[in-house]
């Protein structure tokens, strides 16, 4: 990655900050959107835009900052994104609604965006965040399932339109994978250590994944060591669409 730009969505923590922080050590340069600045660390970047990936004016910024400090772009992670525990009946259409533009807006808004300047380097890739949830039914998961699976077909759709620029769309599926983000929705819970256990018990590695785990994947993606992978899905889930 030594030398490479990419942009990374979401990269403020969790699965996003690892993958920053992947980046930065194999060479590349790095600029992160994001709700929320990114605290003490990752340092070395070349820029931040505070703002909604599902927003166009968001991208615009980025599409600003990528002009004003390199030109042209070589790698897209678009790994912002969250679930919400519903079942389509249970399911607000303002949920609906915002979840579909965080989880599918963002990765429509940051490829349109995205591709242009990659082809102003002569090519790139674009790594997009699905999950496990986007191949297989979940309990209460109809919003994630759904917009995951979109996330799967939009990838696969743009890697057929631009192969032959030299662009490649690829997915990394997360299993369940322990993040702040993940602490957080379960601290409520009456029991959130049976909770964990529970969903550690669905793999059959039997644990949580850990955020530098999704970050290697991504790091192969995007790197030309994936130089004949396009419109893959590669699936890091600890097994557990296995079952």
């Amino acid at each position: 990655m030594t030398g490479k730009t990419a942009v990374v969505t979401g990269g403020a923590s969790g699965i996003g900050r690892a993958v920053v922080e992947a980046f930065l050590r194999e060479g590349a340069r790095v600029g992160v959107v994001d709700r929320d600045p990114p605290a003490a660390g990752p340092g070395d970047l070349d820029f931040t835009v505070v703002g909604d990936a599902g927003a166009p004016d968001t991208w615009q910024q980025v599409h600003d900052q990528v002009a004003e400090h390199w030109g042209g772009l070589d790698v897209l992670v678009n790994n912002a994104g969250y679930g919400i525990r519903a079942s389509v009946t249970d399911t607000s259409w303002e949920d609906w609604q915002a979840i579909v533009t965080t989880n599918v807006s963002s990765v429509f808004l940051g490829c349109r965006t995205a591709i242009p300047l990659m082809r102003k380097t002569g090519g790139g890739s674009v790594v997009n965040m699905a999950s496990v949830a986007g191949h297989i039914g979940m309990s209460e998961r109809a919003a994630y399932c759904a917009t995951k699976a979109a996330v799967v077909g939009l990838s696969k759709a743009m890697a057929v339109d631009h192969a032959s620029e030299g662009i490649r769309v690829n997915c990394v599926a997360p299993g369940t994978t322990d993040t702040p983000y993940f602490s957080k929705i379960s601290a409520h819970l009456a029991d959130p250590d049976a909770y964990r256990a529970d969903l550690a018990a669905r793999q059959p590695l039997g644990r949580l994944g850990r955020p530098e785990e999704i970050a290697a994947a991504t790091l192969f993606l995007a790197s030309d060591e994936s130089s004949f992978a396009t419109g893959s899905v590669l699936t890091v889930d600890g097994g557990m669409s296995i079952w």
